[in-house]
C-alpha cells in the first residue's frame, strides 16, 4: 500500500473537505495535489468496462487514479467487470439505480469519491451530472440527454423540435459549476470526444480560418457467413435508439443557425483511408454539432454536421420499431403487468458487450475540415482508424466500445493528472488538443492526418 493510501482518512469526513465554503474550491484544488483521484463508474457496460481496463494498463501503480467504485443497476455485472481487473484494492463494487441521486450521493460520500464518470444510458446523465455537483465531484461523460417533441417542427430552430436539446441542460449550468470550483467535460468518448479534438487542432495548427467540420462515423466490419437478415447494435442500445431515430441536427449559418431535419437525412457516399473504402452515410442527432460553433465561431467555424455508416438492416429495423412505437418510454399494459417497450427492445437486442470476435474489419472515425490556409482554401481528413480483431485480442471487447473507451480513457488522463483543469462546464474542443494528441502517440491509438483536394 503507497503512503497516499495509509494516509488518506478511511471514516468520517475526508480531512480535505472540512473547512468552511468559501475556501472549498482552494480545499478541492489542494486535495487533487495531495491525492490520486477517487473515481465512481456508473455504467458497467461494454464501454465502461474498455475505459477501466485502459485505465488500468495507463496508470498500473495508481500514480494518478487510486480507486474506482465500479457501479451498476445490475450487480453481477459490475461484479465481472471487476474480476476482470483483478485488483480487490483498487476496484470496488456496488449497485446503483443512476435515476436515484440520493443513493448516487451517499455512495460517493461513503467512499470518498471525487470524481464520478458518467458511462450510463443517457436517460440517467443529467440525474448524475446533479449528484456530482451536489455532492463537490468533478464529473465527466460520454454524451449527454435530449428530448424530442412528440411533434417536432423541423427546419430551423432547435428548441422548435426539442424540449431539450442536447448539452443543454449541462451548459446551462456551467456557472454555477464555475462558482463551486469544480469541473464538468461532458462528450468525451471517440466521437463526441476525440473528434472534438481533432477539430480544434485544425482550427488552430492547420488552418488560418476553419469554414466547415463534418463528422464522420464509418467503418467496414462484417460478420463472415452471417445470416444476411441479422441485426446489430454496435453501440448501447437505448443510445441508438435514441441518437439515430432522433430528429437530426446540424449548424450552418447560412441557414440562419441550428437546422433540424427528420432521421437519415443527408445521405453522401464518402471514401474512407486505410482500405475502408466507401460508405453511404446518413445525418443523425449528435453533440458535436453544438458544442463545435461553442467554442470554434471564435476560428471561422459556419457549418457543423455529424453522419454515420448504418446497416441497412438496423436502418429497417429501427423504421419498424419506430412506427410499432416501441421506442416509447410510456409505459404499456401487458396482461397484469406494465412494461416500458424500449426496454423490452434493450433487453431482447444483441448486446454490444457479447458482439465482436467474430466480426472482422475497422472502425473509422474523423472529421472532414475544410478552411482556409494563406488564402487558399483547404481540406483534411483527420482520423482514427481501430481494427476489431486486434481489439479482441488486446482488450476482450470490440472495436466500436474499445474505441470509444480509449477516447474516454486518455481524456481521463488528462484530467487526473492536472492537464486538463478549470472550473465550470466544458467539451474537449475547450482544452489545448496537443496533449491529447501526445496521449494518443504514446499509448499507440493512432490517428493519421490527410490532406484531401481542395
Amino acid at each position: 500500500m503507497s503512503e497516499i493510501e495509509k494516509n488518506r482518512p478511511k471514516t468520517g469526513c475526508p480531512e480535505w473537505k472540512k473547512g468552511s465554503r468559501k475556501n472549498k474550491r482552494h480545499k478541492n484544488e489542494e486535495e487533487r495535489k495531495r491525492y490520486p483521484m477517487r473515481m465512481m463508474l456508473v455504467g458497467a457496460g461494454a464501454v465502461g468496462e474498455s475505459i477501466l481496463k485502459i485505465l488500468q494498463w495507463r496508470d498500473p501503480d495508481s500514480a494518478w487514479l487510486s480507486y474506482v467504485l465500479i457501479c451498476d443497476y445490475d450487480e453481477k455485472r459490475a461484479q465481472e467487470v471487476a474480476a476482470m481487473l483483478g485488483d480487490e484494492r483498487r476496484f470496488a463494487v456496488s449497485k446503483v439505480n443512476a435515476t436515484d441521486r440520493e443513493e448516487m450521493q451517499r455512495l460517493i460520500r461513503e467512499h470518498h469519491i471525487d470524481f464520478v464518470m458518467d458511462a450510463a444510458p443517457p436517460f440517467a446523465s443529467n440525474i448524475i451530472f446533479d449528484a456530482a455537483f451536489e455532492t463537490g465531484c468533478n464529473y465527466a461523460s460520454m454524451g449527454t440527454w435530449s428530448v424530442p417533441m412528440e411533434k417536432p417542427a423541423y427546419g430551423l430552430g432547435i428548441e422548435n423540435s426539442y424540449l431539450e436539446p442536447m448539452t443543454k441542460y449541462n451548459f446551462d449550468r456551467h456557472e454555477a459549476w464555475r462558482r463551486k470550483g469544480q469541473m464538468a467535460v461532458i462528450c468525451i468518448g471517440i466521437d463526441p470526444g476525440v473528434v472534438n479534438v481533432f477539430a480544434k487542432y485544425a482550427a488552430t495548427e492547420l488552418l488560418d480560418e476553419i469554414c466547415e467540420v463534418h463528422v464522420k462515423d464509418g467503418g467496414n466490419l462484417s460478420v463472415p457467413g452471417a445470416d444476411p437478415d441479422d441485426i446489430m447494435f454496435g453501440f448501447n442500445v437505448w443510445t441508438v435508439l435514441d441518437e439515430v431515430m432522433n430528429p437530426n441536427v446540424e449548424y450552418d449559418e447560412d441557414k440562419g443557425g441550428f437546422f433540424v431535419e427528420k432521421a437519415f437525412a443527408g445521405q453522401e457516399t464518402f471514401e474512407m483511408p486505410e482500405g475502408v473504402g466507401c460508405n453511404t452515410l446518413v445525418k443523425v442527432e449528435h453533440e458535436e454539432v453544438v458544442t463545435l460553433p461553442r467554442y470554434l465561431k471564435q476560428y471561422g467555424l459556419k457549418k457543423a454536421t455529424f453522419k454515420i455508416s448504418l446497416d441497412e438492416n438496423l436502418i429497417t429495423a429501427l423504421k419498424v420499431l419506430d412506427r410499432l412505437g416501441l421506442r416509447s418510454l410510456h409505459p404499456v399494459q401487458v396482461g397484469g403487468v406494465q412494461v416500458v417497450p424500449r426496454d423490452v427492445v434493450a433487453a431482447c437486442a444483441p448486446q454490444p458487450k457479447d458482439i465482436g470476435s467474430e466480426m472482422t474489419g475497422k472502425m473509422l472515425v474523423g472529421v472532414h475540415c475544410v478552411g482556409k490556409k494563406n488564402g487558399e482554401r483547404k481540406e483534411y481528413f483527420l482520423y482514427q482508424p481501430f481494427d476489431n480483431q486486434e481489439s479482441m485480442k488486446r482488450w476482450g471487447c470490440q472495436a466500436v466500445t474499445a474505441q470509444t473507451g480509449f477516447g474516454a480513457a486518455l481524456a481521463l488522463e488528462l484530467i487526473g493528472r492536472g492537464i486538463w483543469k478549470d472550473a465550470g462546464v466544458f467539451s474537449p474542443e475547450y482544452f489545448e488538443p496537443k496533449p491529447y494528441l501526445k496521449l494518443m502517440e504514446e499509448s499507440g491509438f493512432r490517428y493519421e492526418i490527410k490532406e484531401l483536394p481542395a
